[in-house]
C-alpha cells in the first residue's frame, strides 16, 4: 500500500470514528432520557406520566395490556441502545470476546423484542398517527427481524468477516427511532419545519417514516463499498461526508435533547 493510499485509509477510518464518536454521545443523551423519564414512571406503574411527551400514545386508559407492553417496549429500548455501542468497540470484541458474545446476544433478543413488540403497538394497538407511519415502522421491524436472523446465523457458521457486517447493519435499522429524532431536528432547524405536518402527514414526515432506516443503511452500506475499493478519491470523498455526517449527529443530538428530551425530565 503506497503512501498515498494509507492517507486515503486514515482519513476515511478517522471520518468513521468520529462518527462513531458523535453518536455515541447522542445515543448517550437519548439513553439518559429513556432512564429518566420512562424507567421511574413505568417501574412504578404511574403509566399517565407518559403522556407529558406529545405524539407517542403511550397510556391509555383500561388498557393494562397495551401499557405494560409500551412499558416493556421502553425499558428494552433502554438495554439495546447501551448494549449497541459496546457492541461496536473493537476493545470489546478482541479483549473480552466472551462479554462481545453475550452482549451480542442480548441486543439481538432486545430488538427482536422491539421489532415485533413494535408490530403489536402499531397493529394490534393501533399506536400511530397515519397510515404511512404504521408502514414505515412495519418496514424497520422487518427489517431488524432479517438483520437479527443473519448476524446470528453467520456467527453460529463462524464466518465472523459476514457477522460483522450484519451486525453493524442490525445496529443501523434497530436504531431508527433515534435516526428519526435527529432527522427531524436537522431538518426543523434546517428549514424551519418545511414539509413537517401536525400529525406527521407532511411530505417530509412520509419520506422520514422510511428515510429513518434506509437513509442511515444505505450511507453504511456505501462506505463499507468504498472503503473495500480501490479509489482514493472515493474514500476522500467518503471521508468528508462522514465528517458531515458526525457534524450533523452531534447538532441533532444536541438540538432533540433542548427540545424532545431535556424539556421532560
Amino acid at each position: 500500500m503506497t503512501a498515498k493510499n494509507n492517507g486515503a485509509q486514515m482519513a476515511l477510518s478517522w471520518a468513521a470514528a468520529l462518527w462513531y464518536l458523535m453518536a455515541a454521545l447522542g445515543q448517550m443523551a437519548f439513553l439518559l432520557f429513556i432512564l429518566l423519564f420512562y424507567y421511574p414512571s413505568a417501574l412504578s406503574g404511574n403509566f399517565a406520566a407518559w403522556d407529558k411527551k406529545p405524539n407517542i400514545e403511550g397510556f391509555t386508559a383500561g388498557d393494562t395490556a397495551g401499557n405494560m407492553m409500551f412499558a416493556l417496549h421502553v425499558l428494552a429500548a433502554a438495554v439495546m441502545t447501551a448494549g449497541g455501542m459496546l457492541q461496536l468497540l473493537p476493545a470489546l470484541r478482541q479483549k473480552w470476546p466472551k462479554v462481545h458474545r453475550w452482549n451480542g446476544r442480548l441486543f439481538i433478543v432486545t430488538a427482536l423484542s422491539l421489532a415485533f413488540g413494535g408490530l403489536w403497538l402499531v397493529w394490534g394497538r393501533g399506536s400511530y398517527l397515519n397510515l404511512t407511519g404504521a408502514i414505515g415502522i412495519s418496514l424497520n421491524a422487518l427489517l431488524i427481524i432479517s438483520f437479527a436472523f443473519m448476524a446470528w446465523q453467520t456467527a453460529t457458521k463462524k464466518k465472523f468477516a459476514d457477522h460483522r457486517l450484519w451486525a453493524m447493519r442490525l445496529f443501523i435499522v434497530a436504531n431508527a427511532v433515534w435516526f428519526m429524532r435527529l432527522g427531524y431536528m436537522i431538518w426543523g432547524v434546517g428549514t424551519g419545519g418545511i414539509g413537517i405536518g401536525d400529525a406527521m402527514d407532511g411530505p417530509y414526515d412520509y419520506f422520514l417514516a422510511f428515510g429513518n432506516s434506509l437513509v442511515p443503511l444505505a450511507i453504511m452500506e456505501t462506505y463499507l463499498r468504498v472503503k473495500a475499493g480501490k479509489s482514493d478519491r472515493a474514500r476522500y470523498l467518503m471521508a468528508a461526508g462522514l465528517f458531515l455526517c458526525a457534524l450533523l449527529t452531534v447538532g441533532g443530538s444536541g438540538a432533540a435533547w433542548m427540545v424532545m428530551w431535556g424539556p421532560y425530565i
